[in-house]
């Protein structure tokens, strides 16, 4: 069976996720299927290479029935610069990559022995444990929200201090009053001659202080 990769349409950014074997929808899971998700710690910043590494290991070794996905948990994100939205992608789990398989010696060993694997979460070294269903789900959802509703690269709350980075009050600070995510914009009153002043600015304008 040939591994293939799927990547989201919405934006142009690097494939998360491998499918190796017949997906199954997390809202019908046959309880004979003895694939679960198994959470692979790897190096900081391998976490595409592992992903990559691991798929090309099983589809060497022939084992691609005992394999469904291997994704590394990633959503998007979205700022504003210079008056445009740029998507960009981020890991929510930075280190780790999920693996949907069948757990036995033979793939153990596959998984332990890719490169740039430091091992499994959960359990033993030796008898890791799955996360369960919800947990899994939980991950899951977190990936198909971020897909189809980017999130702000940065959050701001009211009451929070910025900085102005750019235009005509760069480098004052000021205090967020209104966030309004859907514009990428946000109210700053910001002290001008011993007065708050109210001034309106990007996101992309401010930085938090």
């Amino acid at each position: 069976m040939k591994v293939s990769s799927q990547k989201s349409d919405k934006a142009k950014i690097k494939t998360n996720r491998i499918v190796i074997g017949k997906k199954t929808s997390s809202e019908n899971v046959d309880s004979s299927n003895p694939k679960r998700w198994y959470i692979v710690h790897a190096y900081s910043n391998y976490e595409n290479y592992v992903m990559n590494a691991l798929a090309e290991r099983v589809e060497s070794m022939g084992v691609e029935s005992k394999f469904d996905e291997i994704i590394v948990p990633t959503e998007e994100v979205v700022e504003m610069k210079g008056g445009e939205k740029r998507k960009s992608e981020r890991k929510f789990f930075p280190g780790y990559v999920l693996v949907k398989m069948e757990m036995d010696d033979e793939t153990w060993h596959l998984v332990r022995k890719t490169p740039k694997v430091l091992g499994f979460i959960g359990g033993t070294n030796d008898k890791p444990t799955p996360l369960s269903q919800k947990e899994a789900d939980t991950i899951l959802h977190r990936i198909k929200e971020g897909t189809d509703k980017p999130k702000p690269k940065t959050l701001y709350e009211p009451g929070e201090v910025v900085r102005v980075t750019e235009g005509p009050f760069a480098d004052f600070n000021g205090v967020v009053e209104e966030v309004n995510y859907e514009k990428s914009r946000l109210t700053v009153a910001v002290l001008i001659f011993g007065r708050s002043t109210p001034v309106e600015l990007e996101f992309g304008q401010v930085v938090k202080a």
